[in-house]
């Protein structure tokens, strides 16, 4: 693996690192290479020599110094299975390149400092990191602070989603709902802990949807007050196919609550939203209603409503499902709902931490041990079970309370169905701390807190190339073969990692694993042999972030959602993650057996296939794949999905692809997002051209207040352009003002005009057009500013501007993770404090 920030960040900027730019002399990015109206120039012929032979290994001086006079731009060649190449060009190096064992012998890449040109790896980095800049402050002036944060994943705050059945007998459910959101709007708008975005997914039955999303408070409440009770036919609703809409839209590790009193009628969707919880890392907690009374009001056709017992099955799917995402099921009254919505505000306020979680099924009296840590504040726990469940809490000094006591020395609690709720009564009592329970049915145990310190986690796999490095794995990790998890600890450059551990969800079972530092807080974490099972993931290290300790404070956290192995193996081969509207995409994908982690080439078999996505889209695939002898152990199939010619451009659709094998008792999955997006035409970006800049400012500063200066520009798109959509203030700090007028050639004019005080005498407006094209005008208060080239990124989106569900697209198969994809963070983070 290569632990260094060189080679391009997460955006692919290899240029860098593989071609001559920077022996050119070059100290700033190729602009040229995102922007696809500027053409590349200066590029070495096919017929060019570019290199000579390395001497005795020394490749400092390869490249030939025709090229490097007249500032010809070359890379080198690849190839791991042969040496051929063209005569005279240069090779790329290393250890897998057979052509660098061709003359010219040698290489040129500067992946790292061991590499042919490792002496200017370091000067390669930084101008992969300014491009990487470059690019992102492009793609930020285009779609707005918001949606870049939520592009990066790195919202400052939480997102608000409920997902709430509107049937006849939810009218109660409906009110709370209510409630305790606009509660919550009304209280954190216009804080740091303001919702970043808000998602609504009614459902009910024949129907569900549609999903909401907005980061518009107002247009949330709008939507949720125009929901009312009516209606539902038969007992079960359409709940899981309006829980796929929110867990696709919804970002990453967000919380997601469903409001029902009713069983699932899509059950059969179960395995699916399983593989979105695992792929999104989404917490789900389920509000059941008079679940237990063990009865659902149904309007029946006189108007009155008539009863129906729900099965303990029918709640037991519901159950497995936050129990897989680390969320609840929480049973109650409805009169007793208000009682316990209050685990929604819990869960909105910032910065929540999970320091313990463990489900114990079937039950037994156990202990269980955490650290509370001195970072941590407003402690809280969740305890649920049957009401013959005992408890006792004991904290670090070894002060215990049990669950006879309501308000007692260490917390206080309340009871509502099955939820008990412990609200710690004050912070800074760090140490060990254990909570005792005694029941033999099924509970679970949750704590949580506020801190800054935390971690995320994605499973990775080595990447198959000349660089070592990995990449993100989609789907399970395989039984009894090795595992590698890429953690990132988030909130403190103080902290030491010690410890990352899976231990399964009984507690028989801990993997330890070894830790492998790649830099700025973020660690490779391999597993050997991890077994068949569900598993928990458990940081512990030290924190010597406090001044007031002489020795650093011990912490832990764990990832709510679980980690499931699997013995079948699902890879899909996606080349395109873009697809038109009114086309076809084809998806093949390759199932396999595998044992202790390696496909067993002699296995035979057949797998039920299922292919679901959450556009509802027409899609095809087999309904089973089997293995045959002699096919070395692996079957192909292809989904296809085609979109509606219709489909607005930037619409998202997520396309989940299951195999399970013939005991129906194990399952794999591959989530694949994609984009829909029309074909773009319009490349080139918005011109600026000043029409004045009034210089009434005085010379001296002092008497600067006093006065004002006036920046006027004409912006247009051309003719053929998709059209200005919007003028910004990109530096400066005056007021703008734009209006719209028909040019002599027939193209729109958008007039910018800018006042300031002559205190602020620069202002750089950005104009975007309606795909996303960048361009920038700048003027100055003194200086004559004649009309100036304007920069241009690529299109953003294609045919649309950046939307929330569109921004979260990812795809397995071609991102590379490295350290870089950390450095993305703190790039992000100087963009956004420019």
């Amino acid at each position: 693996m290569r632990p260094s920030k060189g080679d391009g960040m997460s955006l692919h900027q290899d240029f860098y690192s593989h071609s001559n730019w920077v022996e050119l002399g070059k100290t700033a990015p190729y602009s040229s290479l995102i922007r696809p109206d500027e053409p590349l120039v200066n590029l070495a012929g096919p017929n060019t020599p570019t290199c000579r032979n390395c001497i005795g290994g020394n490749c400092a001086d390869n490249l030939l110094p025709d090229l490097l006079q007249q500032g010809l731009l070359t890379s080198g060649y690849f190839n791991i299975f042969s040496s051929a190449k063209p005569e005279g060009k240069c090779s790329h190096g290393g250890f897998l390149d057979w052509t660098s064992r061709r003359d010219p012998v040698g290489g040129i890449n500067k992946d790292d400092l061991g590499s042919s040109h490792g002496s200017l790896h370091h000067k390669a980095a930084d101008l992969a990191v300014n491009a990487t800049m470059e690019l992102l402050e492009d793609i930020r002036v285009s779609v707005g602070d918001k949606n870049f944060l939520r592009l990066m994943g790195l919202s400052q705050s939480s997102v608000l989603c409920f997902v709430i059945d509107t049937t006849g007998s939810m009218s109660d459910d409906i009110a709370e709902a209510k409630r305790v959101s606009f509660d919550i709007i009304d209280r954190k708008r216009g804080t740091q802990e303001e919702p970043s975005a808000y998602i609504l997914v009614p459902f009910n039955d024949p129907g569900f949807g549609p999903l909401i999303l907005t980061t518009d408070a107002d247009v949330f409440k709008d939507n949720i007050n125009k929901l009312t009770a009516s209606g539902g036919g038969d007992i079960p609703e359409l709940c899981l196919s309006g829980l796929q809409l929110a867990l696709t839209a919804a970002p990453p590790s967000s919380e997601i609550f469903v409001f029902t009193d009713a069983p699932a009628k899509d059950a059969h969707l179960k395995s699916t939203i399983t593989a979105l919880i695992e792929s999104r890392k989404t917490v789900v907690t389920f509000m059941l209603t008079d679940v237990l009374a063990g009865r659902r009001r149904r309007r029946n056709f006189q108007g009155g409503y008539s009863s129906r017992r729900i099965s303990q099955s029918d709640t037991q799917l519901y159950r497995d499902l936050a129990r897989a995402s680390g969320g609840q099921a929480i049973e109650v009254t409805k009169s007793d709902l208000s009682l316990v919505t209050s685990i929604i505000e819990d869960s909105s306020a910032n910065a929540v931490v999970t320091v313990f979680q463990v489900v114990r099924n079937p039950g037994k009296p156990d202990n269980f041990t955490f650290t509370v840590d001195g970072s941590l504040r407003n402690m809280t726990a969740y305890i649920t079970g049957a009401s013959s469940l005992t408890f006792t809490l004991t904290s670090s000094t070894g002060v215990s309370q049990s669950s006879s006591q309501s308000s007692g020395p260490l917390a206080s609690f309340t009871t509502a169905g099955n939820l008990r709720r412990l609200s710690w009564n004050t912070d800074n009592q760090t140490g060990s701390w254990e909570i005792s329970v005694d029941s033999n049915n099924p509970y679970s145990v949750k704590v949580t807190g506020q801190s800054s310190v935390n971690f995320i986690f994605n499973l990775v796999e080595a990447h198959k190339g000349a660089h070592g490095d990995f990449s993100l794995k989609e789907g399970r990790a395989l039984s009894g073969g090795n595992a590698s998890l890429l953690v990132s600890v988030t909130g403190s450059d103080t902290v030491k990692v010690t410890e990352v551990t899976l231990f399964d969800t009984s507690g028989s079972t801990e993997v330890n694993g070894t830790l492998q530092s790649v830099g700025s807080g973020n660690f490779l974490v391999t597993f050997s042999a991890v077994p068949a099972g569900d598993f928990m993931v458990c940081l512990r290290g030290e924190d010597s972030s406090s001044t007031s300790r002489s020795t650093p404070s011990i912490f832990q956290r764990q990832a709510s959602t679980l980690i499931k192995t699997s013995s079948i193996s699902l890879t899909a081969q996606v080349n395109n993650t873009s697809i038109e509207p009114g086309s076809t995409i084809s998806i093949p994908f390759t199932v396999a057996t595998a044992i202790n982690g390696v496909v067993n080439d002699t296995a035979t078999g057949t797998f039920t296939v299922r292919a679901n996505n959450d556009r509802s889209y027409t899609s095809t695939s087999p309904n089973s794949v089997t293995v045959a002898q002699g096919s070395g152990g692996k079957a192909n199939g292809t989904v296809t999905l085609t979109v509606p010619a219709n489909v607005t451009s930037g619409t998202d659709v997520t396309l989940t692809i299951e195999a399970e094998n013939a005991a129906a008792t194990d399952i794999n999955y591959a989530v694949i997002r994609m984009s829909v997006a029309a074909k773009v035409s319009d490349v080139t970006r918005p011109v600026c051209r000043e029409v004045s800049t009034s210089r009434n400012c005085p010379s001296s500063s002092s008497l600067c207040a006093s006065s004002q200066w006036k920046f006027i520009a004409n912006l247009t798109d051309g003719i053929n352009g998709t059209g200005i959509d919007s003028v910004a203030i990109r530096q400066g700090n005056g007021t703008l003002n734009t209006s719209t007028v028909a040019g002599a050639g027939g193209e729109n004019i958008t007039v910018a005009t800018y006042i300031a005080s002559c205190c602020s005498q620069n202002v750089e407006l950005s104009a975007v057009d309606k795909v996303g094209n960048v361009g920038t005008c700048v003027g100055q208060a003194r200086a004559l500013t004649t009309a100036v080239p304007v920069t241009t990124a690529a299109p953003v989106t294609t045919a649309a501007p950046v939307t929330a569900a569109a921004v979260n697209t990812t795809s397995s198969g071609g991102h590379t993770v490295s350290t870089s994809h950390c450095l993305l963070i703190a790039v992000v983070v100087s963009l956004l404090w420019k």
